[in-house]
């Protein structure tokens, strides 16, 4: 199951095409077009710096596994579950391992996709604030995974089980022209877990429907999916979350100081009005 099939050379080439294709846009006066265009070519840029990062991270994976035995070594001293043992109670449910694997492979892109057209086409002033929490956390996201962390499924001697190449639905199983498509050695943080939870905090915070809750079922599923096909540890998740809440800070501190200066600037508008019709006065007095 390859479904990551672009290579971070072809999704850079179609993000370059994409802004082209914004930029005539805009010339001939479509704004509409253009916008959409500009942020197709932004998610796409988005996707090629983070094949790319993951291309990197797997030319320097000295100790990667090492990291990620001390990385489940330290979440048994802490007292965090066993992700092997959750693994193992699903193992001897096939049609439970295949839809595991399914959800893995697909619907973090497909999920995180259908959120950003929807507010983008039905709640245009709230995109920016959603389309910047994805480029922030992605970004810090791709920073960390520069240092190679192996999943727990390349860890066969704590009880991991590859399950997905045991069911033939690997996403990590091949290659497009040579190149690494997806990267095994970028499990920290969980970009899967980052963009579940922005994608339901997102259409809660933007959708006024009373079912709008039901989103939460995304993130609940996509932190059990992550674990019981043994792609990501516990740390992987919680750190992604926390660097999720580091770009609300971000933003939400950017947003305050916006206001303020936007106060300060009516405030000096007031002041100066009086002065300047006084000014106006004097001139139909002289």
């Amino acid at each position: 199951m390859q479904n990551l099939t672009l290579t971070w050379q072809s999704a850079g080439g179609t993000a370059v095409a994409l802004y082209g294709g914004a930029y005539v846009a805009a010339r001939v006066r479509k704004p509409s077009l253009s916008a959409l265009l500009r942020e197709a070519g932004t998610l796409l840029a988005l996707f090629a710096l983070w094949q790319l990062v993951g291309h990197l991270s797997v030319m320097s994976a000295d100790h990667a596994l090492d990291r990620a035995s001390w990385i489940h070594r330290t979440e048994l001293a802490i007292g965090l579950p066993d992700e092997a043992s959750w693994q193992a109670a699903i193992t001897p449910y096939p049609v439970l391992v295949r839809l595991s694997n399914y959800y893995y492979a697909v619907m973090h892109f497909a999920v995180m996709l259908a959120v950003l057209l929807w507010v983008f086409l039905r709640h245009r002033e709230r995109y920016a604030w959603v389309r910047n929490t994805v480029v922030i956390t992605t970004a810090i996201c791709l920073l960390v995974q520069f240092i190679p962390v192996a999943p727990p499924r390349m860890l066969p001697q704590n009880g991991f089980v590859d399950v997905a190449a045991e069911y033939g639905q690997s996403v990590y199983g091949g290659a497009v022209g040579g190149v690494v498509v997806a990267d095994q050695l970028s499990a920290m943080p969980s970009v899967h877990v980052a963009w579940c939870v922005l994608a339901a905090v997102a259409v809660i915070r933007v959708s006024p429907s009373p079912f709008r809750w039901v989103m939460l079922l995304h993130p609940v599923l996509t932190v059990a999916v992550v674990v019981v096909t043994a792609n990501h540890f516990w740390a992987d998740g919680i750190v992604a979350v926390a660097i999720l809440f580091f770009a609300y800070t971000v933003l939400a501190l950017v947003a305050r100081r916006r206001g303020r200066i936007s106060s300060v600037d009516t405030v000096d508008a007031e002041k100066a009005r009086p002065r300047q019709d006084a000014k106006d006065q004097s001139k139909q007095v002289t």
